[in-house]
């Protein structure tokens, strides 16, 4: 049940990166009143964010194929949370405090997905 509940983790924390990234090119022209510099920094961290997501989902997938029910994958599972949850309070503290939905959205998704990697970590 462990294993399962890391792939789901995983799974959405994954599929939210391809969603996030999905939109760069439309975020980034809505910012079109400033600076090339700056547009080029928006990319960058639109971007870095969703390679996290994949990263994260990547390990997680990976730990527990190959050494699920270690203390390895669980120490992974809980690390990865962590990492979630300063990813969901800082987009709460800034995204999500714009009418834009997705932003609304993602501090729960990864929220989620924590919670997902905690109950496997500890069952």
């Amino acid at each position: 049940m462990a294993a399962i509940l890391s792939y789901i983790g995983a799974a959405i924390t994954g599929l939210w990166g391809v969603a996030h990234a999905v939109p760069t090119r439309q975020v980034v022209a809505d910012f079109r009143d400033t600076s090339i510099d700056n547009r080029r920094v928006l990319l960058q961290e639109w971007l870095a964010e969703a390679i996290a997501m994949w990263a994260l989902a990547a390990l997680v997938i990976v730990v527990t194929a190959v050494g699920g029910g270690t203390a390895a994958a669980d120490w992974t599972d809980r690390i990865t949370a962590g990492a979630l949850i300063i990813l969901a309070i800082l987009t709460s503290l800034t995204g999500a405090r714009t009418p834009v939905i997705w932003f609304k959205v993602c501090p729960v998704l990864l929220g989620g997905s924590a919670v997902l990697l905690l109950l496997a970590s500890f069952s």
